[in-house]
């Protein structure tokens, strides 16, 4: 896909924009770091400091604004920040409470368009709870319909931090479900 000029226009902007914003805004946060500050010295510290929050604010004020950007000429709908829905099923949680559990077992190999099939069969049975999930970064639906819930990580997560975040997109998965049981969803 070529971008065109305004395209290029836009993303060198929401770079320059956040990259203005960061340098006049930045605060650093005071950290008592005996060790680092001797081994690393304290500019470096601060440097490091600088960068880590930077790459931190990346998400929110570059990665997610491009994306959105980009993929508004190509879809009927493109935002950022969504709730992917707030009622979830019982039988819902339970299945997905199975799939991390055989995930996490290494009895079972993951498998989306099959564990999304799992919680389309009971997303809608069972006692209906009120949940909060984690907000989608960005949000897409096609012109067909289908949906695309995307959550951008700026850094690798640890272990722990992989399965919180199949466990999210799972959910996603069941509060679009519930709402629609038919819908066209993928969680990325």
């Amino acid at each position: 896909m070529t971008l065109s000029k305004e395209q290029i226009k836009l993303v060198e902007n929401t770079i320059k924009n956040s990259l203005r914003n960061k340098f006049s805004t930045y605060n650093p946060e005071p950290a008592i770091m005996p060790f680092h500050t001797r081994l690393l010295g304290k500019d470096r510290l601060a440097l490091y400091s600088f960068i880590h929050s930077l790459n931190t604010n990346f998400g929110t004020t570059i990665f997610e604004p491009v994306a959105v950007s980009l993929a508004s000429s190509r879809f009927k709908v493109a935002k950022l920040q969504m709730k992917s829905g707030t009622q979830i099923s019982t039988d819902a949680q339970f299945e997905i409470q199975k799939i991390m559990d055989g995930l996490t077992a290494a009895n079972k190999q993951p498998d989306k368009q099959k564990e999304v099939e799992i919680i389309r069969r009971v997303c809608q049975t069972g006692a209906m709870r009120t949940v909060k999930p984690t907000k989608v970064d960005v949000y897409l639906e096609s012109k067909d319909g289908e949906i695309y819930l995307f959550d951008i990580k700026t850094a690798k997560p640890n272990k722990g931090g992989f399965k919180e975040f199949k466990r999210t997109l799972l959910e996603w998965a069941a509060t679009i479900l519930y709402e629609n049981p038919k819908a066209k969803i993928n969680t990325l």
